[in-house]
């Protein structure tokens, strides 16, 4: 079975989708937000196929001495693909605030996530 992780926020017409299809989701949190599984625990045994969310739940608070990439290190050790939610006009300068970790995520607008994420999927 297919387990989708997910920041807070994110569109429930896309959760709804997803459990209509029989896949699983798991609430993950930043760190910061009191949310779900801190997605810095998760492990190969959470079964996660893909987690996704909003650009902002993995940028840290400017006085943090944190990266986006320290956020989302378990995804990366993992190899979880990782759909960031960021309106199409707004990818280039995201990929400058995510920094090394720019090219290890997939940027996606919202209006196409749901169609991406379903591929990502299989």
């Amino acid at each position: 079975m297919k387990k989708v992780g997910y920041f807070e926020g994110t569109d429930s017409t896309i959760l709804a989708t997803l459990a209509a299809e029989g896949i699983d989701t798991l609430p993950l949190g930043n760190g910061e937000d009191g949310y779900g599984k801190y997605i810095g625990h998760i492990t190969k045994r959470d079964n996660i196929s893909l987690v996704v969310g909003y650009l902002h739940k993995v940028i840290p608070l400017a006085e943090m001495a944190a990266k986006p990439s320290d956020i989302l290190y378990s995804c990366v050790i993992h190899k979880i693909p990782v759909v960031l939610l960021v309106p199409e006009q707004l990818h280039e300068k995201a990929k400058k605030v995510l920094g090394d970790i720019a090219e290890k995520v997939r940027l996606v607008d919202s209006k196409n996530a749901l169609n991406e994420i379903m591929k990502m999927l299989g």
